[in-house]
């Protein structure tokens, strides 16, 4: 009883409790994992299998099939399946006579998920998670699907065994031709005398993407929406371009409909996977460390532009969330909340109409009228999902009462909910710390820095960052995974990527070089270890690093950018910065190179699109320099310029972009468009008003 009322006190991380409250008369090999959602399995009757050289030979020696299984700790549909299979007596049987088996956590294992995800997309036409890949012992893919049913599964399992026993050369045939198609899906080539992709093209593909907006609810006109942070910061650069101001009112629709859906959790703060509607209400409830990051970033550009009350509330709340339910003692980031608490999905973050009434008294009605609340529930098993439906106008007209006022009420109101909720039982967290994401949280934390100017904002991304830099750069090498106060993994091509970018906006928003210069060592590794000059592109995995069965390049922007887009983006703020040729260089060749794709599926590039138009809107170099310059910071950022580096000295540097920028006692705003550098203004008036003729 005394341990269990310890887990009732301190219920931070389920995944205790929960590996307490298992049956635990079978423990295998993942007992010894350090990644959660591998010790979520460790009990299982299956005899899994980390990812490594022991379960393959164990499969050549046995000859055996090998099942991949992929999912990530916060993923429903993950808990599903181990529930109905997994943790079954009759079915982990039959995979373990029949399969050597292996449990991968994606987050970890980016790269071994890319190949069987590409495989499966191949074998069905569609993707997800969990993954379950079979494979030879050589680990060439054979067959594989995402979730199955227990039924179907054992059939499954029986089916391919069969098969591999009885039909092994034409399993091997099947892997040889799959494995191909896989490798063939990053062919990419560019021509010897290949240009840049006409302007005009570019805002004819802009206009042709904008055809799929929902005017009325945001997103695109289907279900599951999905944020896609990338997506809508291009449409911002696009309005700031061309002035189009349908472009601005679909973002504004889009922020605005998330913001005050079931998507965000109105209580706490901090946004959901996506929704499984198109209204934005029922969201998938798990919370991802990378969605919320990009999202705050997104929200704050937004911002810059719109001045609307609605995005600084949404940064500041989420940001509150991440302080408090995502950030370890040494000032990194965790990876994520699950969606289920109690095995029953969103239970932590919805309310029943009387929970409402018992905790918000005379307040209570408003506050249904407010946020939806339902006597009967507008959910599932009479609980509700908090989301605004009525505008301020209307709900003004239906109680008589102010707007500000009534949100006041709400905000107390908030509070109150998010005390009684303390009590539940929380979903698990994913206490791991991935540098790549924790890179987007960094640069989120400085993006809202240099909005707001809140000095903890830039102590939180000062304190993240100086951690990659002590704990996660270990032998010339950066490290992916960081847990317990263990470093593992060899970082990829995303955790360099976004490292590099966040220590670029960190150095603009401190003017500490020591990142600056930290994120040209990272980027000079990268290309030693990671650029392919003939293909013009970075692999995902390093050329030192162990080789999976294919070598992927990552250019698909997807919810987070791709590995190669961000680079090619960092590339030109570094070629500027250290004056280097062949940055600018590496990134034309870049962009050549997966322009062919760009034009034939321009909704998987949008982080790249924005490089094309840095291209041929011009790239700007704002420097302020003088002796306490740096009082003068967000002179350089009060205004939203989607293509800039803005960068304030007040002390000699030897940086060359800066070096020539002699400190006098009056402040000197500089302009520098691509490679040439205007006469310096004396006031952010002047100089602002200089940009914007």
């Amino acid at each position: 009883m005394k341990l269990i009322n310890f887990f009732k006190k301190n219920k931070r991380d389920l995944n205790l409790i929960l590996l307490f409250m298992k049956n635990k008369v079978h423990t295998n090999k993942l007992i010894y994992a350090s990644s959660p959602y591998l010790l979520q399995h460790a009990h299982n009757p299956v005899d899994w299998h980390e990812w490594g050289d022991e379960a393959f030979e164990k499969a050549k020696r046995e000859q055996k099939l090998v099942l991949v299984s992929i999912g990530y700790s916060a993923c429903h549909w993950c808990h599903v399946m181990e529930r109905e299979c997994f943790e079954q007596e009759d079915t982990a049987a039959i995979m373990n006579k029949y399969f050597v088996c292996i449990k991968v956590d994606r987050e970890e294992r980016p790269d071994v998920d890319q190949i069987y995800m590409d495989a499966v997309q191949l074998i069905t036409g569609r993707g997800g998670w969990p993954l379950n890949c079979f494979t030879l012992p050589d680990g060439r893919p054979v067959h594989g699907g995402t979730y199955f049913p227990k039924q179907e599964w054992e059939r499954i399992l029986k089916s391919l065994a069969d098969f591999y026993a009885h039909k092994t050369e034409e399993a091997m045939q099947y892997a040889t031709e799959l494995t191909a198609g896989i490798r063939k899906l990053d062919v990419l080539v560019s021509e010897p005398n290949a240009k840049f992709i006409a302007k005009s093209k570019v805002d004819e593909i802009i206009r042709n993407w904008q055809q799929n907006f929902d005017i009325n609810y945001g997103g695109y006109s289907w279900a599951p929406k999905f944020p896609m942070p990338n997506n809508w910061e291009l449409f911002l650069h696009q309005y700031h371009y061309t002035k189009d101001v349908s472009l601005l009112e679909g973002v504004v629709t889009t922020l605005n409909k998330m913001a005050e859906g079931g998507i965000y959790d109105q209580v706490g703060g901090g946004f959901s996977r996506y929704s499984t509607d198109s209204y934005w209400k029922v969201p998938h409830f798990e919370k991802m460390l990378y969605d919320n990051a990009q999202l705050i970033s997104l929200y704050a550009q937004a911002y810059q532009v719109t001045g609307k009350p609605l995005y600084a509330k949404t940064i500041h709340q989420t940001l509150n969330f991440i302080k408090r339910e995502l950030t370890h003692e040494h000032g990194y980031f965790y990876s994520a909340l699950d969606a289920d608490s109690e095995g029953i999905e969103g239970k932590f973050y919805t309310w029943t109409y009387k929970e409402i009434q018992e905790i918000l008294g005379d307040d209570a009605p408003l506050y249904g009228l407010y946020f939806s609340v339902d006597a009967y529930g507008n959910w599932e098993d009479g609980t509700n999902i908090l989301y605004k439906t009525r505008t301020d106008e209307e709900i003004e007209k239906l109680t008589g009462k102010n707007i500000a006022d009534i949100e006041l009420m709400i905000e107390r109101c908030n509070q109150k909910l998010l005390v009684a909720r303390t009590k539940r039982i929380r979903p698990g967290l994913d206490d791991k710390m991935i540098t790549s994401w924790n890179a987007l949280m960094i640069q989120a934390y400085t993006d809202a820095y240099l909005m707001f100017g809140d000095v903890d904002y830039l102590l939180s991304a000062k304190r993240a960052a100086d951690f990659i830099i002590k704990e996660m750069w270990q032998q010339e090498s950066l490290y992916r995974i960081h847990k317990n106060g263990n470093t593992t993994i060899k970082a990829f091509a995303d955790d360099y990527a976004t490292t590099i970018a966040c220590l670029i906006r960190l150095f603009e928003a401190c003017s500490d070089e020591k990142y600056v210069r930290f994120a040209q060592k990272l980027l000079d590794v990268c290309i030693a270890n990671f650029y392919d000059k003939e293909k013009a592109l970075f692999y995902f995995k390093s050329h030192d690093d162990s080789q999976l069965v294919a070598r992927k390049i990552d250019v698909n922007d997807d919810v987070i950018s791709s590995s190669n887009s961000i680079l090619a983006k960092c590339l030109i703020q570094m070629g500027y910065l250290f004056d280097e040729d062949k940055y600018h260089d590496i990134c034309e060749r870049m962009i050549l190179c997966v322009q062919p794709k760009i034009e034939k599926h321009p909704m998987g590039y949008s982080n790249w699109l924005q490089v094309i138009l840095f291209k041929y809107h011009g790239f700007n170099q704002l420097v302020c320099v003088g002796n306490h310059a740096d009082v003068h910071l967000f002179d350089l950022h009060k205004q939203y310029l989607p293509n800039k580096l803005a960068i304030v000295v007040n002390a000699p540097s030897s940086i060359p972009l800066l070096a020539d920028k002699q400190l006098m006692e009056d402040v000197k705003y500089y302009r520098c468009l691509d490679k040439s550098c205007g006469i310096p203004a004396s006031s952010s008036e002047q100089f602002w008003q200089l940009i914007n003729n």
